[in-house]
């Protein structure tokens, strides 16, 4: 978990600002954590109480909401990160042989994360996987091998 000295300078100035920018109504908490992770790129520990102190709202509410949901993140995320599917219609297409496959392709690649998610919204063209937030359907383990090596390339290429 990240602590309040790895987050950015001026985070807790930002914070406000942002959820002054709501009102510090706790009914736009979602609002504001997608305008906080947006600026700040995660919302750790110590921003979450942030939040909740200028939304008026308990820190498990914050917390609740960061955990049910996938987009928002309590750490700094990898420079790239590959999503696979794991909803019905992905699984019923062969989603479930992605994962491993995406998993073994980023080893030993730190700005490079795997992360399953529960549906990309691709449900047509299963099994669908997002690389740095492009969407690909009807992927096969060829195709994935090849996007995630571009990915991988792109990203060592901009270090």
């Amino acid at each position: 978990m990240k602590n309040s000295i790895d987050a950015p300078y001026g985070a807790p100035d930002k914070v406000r600002k942002i959820c002054l920018r709501y009102a510090n109504r706790g009914s736009d908490l979602i609002e504001v954590l997608h305008d906080v992770q947006a600026v700040l790129g995660f919302v750790d520990e110590t921003t979450q109480k942030e939040i909740a102190e200028a939304l008026n709202i308990t820190r498990a509410e914050v917390h609740g909401v960061i955990s049910f949901y996938d987009d928002f993140r309590s750490e700094a995320a990898p420079g790239t990160i590959v999503r696979v599917c794991r909803g019905e219609a992905c699984q019923s297409m062969g989603a479930e042989n992605l994962l491993p496959v995406a998993e073994e392709l980023t080893k030993g690649r730190p700005r490079i994360g795997v992360e399953a998610v529960y549906c990309l919204g691709n449900c047509a063209l299963a099994p669908a996987v997002t690389v740095g937030g492009t969407l690909h359907g009807r992927v096969e383990k060829d195709h994935l091998v090849a996007i995630v090596e571009h990915a991988a390339l792109a990203d060592e290429a901009s270090e």
